[in-house]
């Protein structure tokens, strides 16, 4: 038998030396596009050769974190040879007190990101339907497209979600999963929770919503913290509000069979202990959290006021961070230039009807006073 695969071998079979030099990839993957779904800001600054001095397109914290995780932190980084608990039992307890939920159906990740890649793999066969709207956080589409699923979008209308159309597109393609990110990314609109429960009690039985809730620190209309509405993932982080994205973590909540599903597949060691120990002194701070919602709330009616001053308007936003009308796609793009020239990293959309708008990330009032000097600097290059 050795002696007959060594001649096949030889002959140009395959499985032979015309495929040894070519690592085989999965079909899923094999017809990718050679894309990440960001273009960070340390790429562009090595690609501009300048460093940013505002950092603002990424919707991080500029209000830091509280005092009490970055003691945490600091005091789990003197045992980095340790593995973080697998289970992040004592978070997952804490989280569950908070939502008023079992613990079992509370699952924890490095961030949304990483939960959104285990629940398609978990939901999703291949050449299975996902559903969002266009143009929204692409992260999802990747996981889909990657998993072998297929994407369907529908688009957005007066720069919200549209509920009707999702539902719709759901029924039409016989969808699995849908995705609804509320308040929005992109945008910073958002949804009446009513408005999400009843949208998810509509869904045919087999399709799944996963509710990316990344911003509802902000968002007083968000689902009640114990509403569980049937077939629904809720996900949170601590990236946004809590001021932690640097640690990379966040968590679902579902249903506990799927989230015992979730167990089967998951990278049980993929979050270190430091951002569990950053994690769990965040939700022991209450006052903390209080306080950067507040301000940020304070910054967003201070800089919609400032964008009217300079001739603009921006979208009603329910996070910490706000869209900025431009008027059209092309101007928009021409913005985004003019503020890296003067070393400040903003993001805009790219999908129809979107393309008009610069995504702009708030801060504390000097970190505001700067960013708007700068935005008049640029407008008035653009004339």
């Amino acid at each position: 038998m050795v002696r007959i695969l060594a001649a096949k071998r030889a002959e140009g079979c395959p499985g032979g030396p015309a495929e040894l030099g070519r690592v085989r990839l999965s079909r899923a993957v094999d017809g990718l596009p050679a894309t990440v779904p960001f273009v960070a800001p340390e790429a562009l600054e090595r690609a501009r050769g300048q460093s940013f001095e505002l950092r603002l397109g990424a919707n991080e914290s500029a209000f830091g974190v509280a005092p009490a995780a970055a003691e945490a932190m600091a005091a789990e980084a003197s045992a980095p040879c340790w593995y973080g608990d697998p289970e992040s039992w004592d978070l997952r307890k804490e989280l569950s007190r908070i939502h008023r939920r079992p613990m079992e159906e509370i699952v924890v990740g490095s961030g949304i990101d990483d939960l959104l890649g285990v629940l398609v793999r978990a939901l999703l066969d291949p050449g299975d339907v996902a559903v969002a709207s266009l143009g929204s956080y692409p992260t999802f589409a990747y996981h889909v497209v990657g998993f072998g699923g297929r994407m369907e979008t529908v688009p957005y209308v007066a720069f919200q979600n549209d509920l009707g159309a999702l539902l719709d597109a759901v029924r039409f393609f016989e969808a699995k999963l849908v995705y609804l990110a509320n308040p929005d990314n992109p945008t910073g609109t958002f949804l009446f929770g009513e408005d999400v429960e009843r949208f998810a009690k509509r869904l045919p039985g087999d399709c799944t919503l996963i509710l990316d809730e990344a911003y509802a620190e902000f968002c007083p209309s968000a689902l009640p913290e114990d509403s569980a509405p049937e077939r629904t993932v809720r996900l949170r982080t601590f990236s946004k509000a809590y001021g932690m994205a640097g640690a990379r973590i966040g968590y679902a909540m579902g249903p506990g069979e799927l989230i015992r599903a979730l167990d089967r597949i998951r990278n049980h060691f993929g979050v270190n202990r430091i951002a569990q120990a950053g994690a769990l002194a965040s939700l022991r701070s209450p006052e903390f959290l209080a306080g950067a919602v507040e301000q940020v709330a304070a910054a967003r009616h201070l800089f919609a006021s400032e964008v009217e001053a300079l001739g603009l308007t921006s979208l009603p936003s329910a996070t910490n961070f706000v869209s900025v009308r431009t008027g059209s796609e092309t101007r928009s793009a021409a913005w985004v230039d003019a503020l890296a020239r003067e070393g400040t990293f903003v993001r805009r959309p790219i999908a129809p009807p979107l393309g008009e708008l610069v995504r702009v990330t708030l801060g504390p009032p000097p970190l505001l006073e700067s960013l708007l000097d700068r935005m008049g600097r640029a407008l008035h290059s653009l004339k």
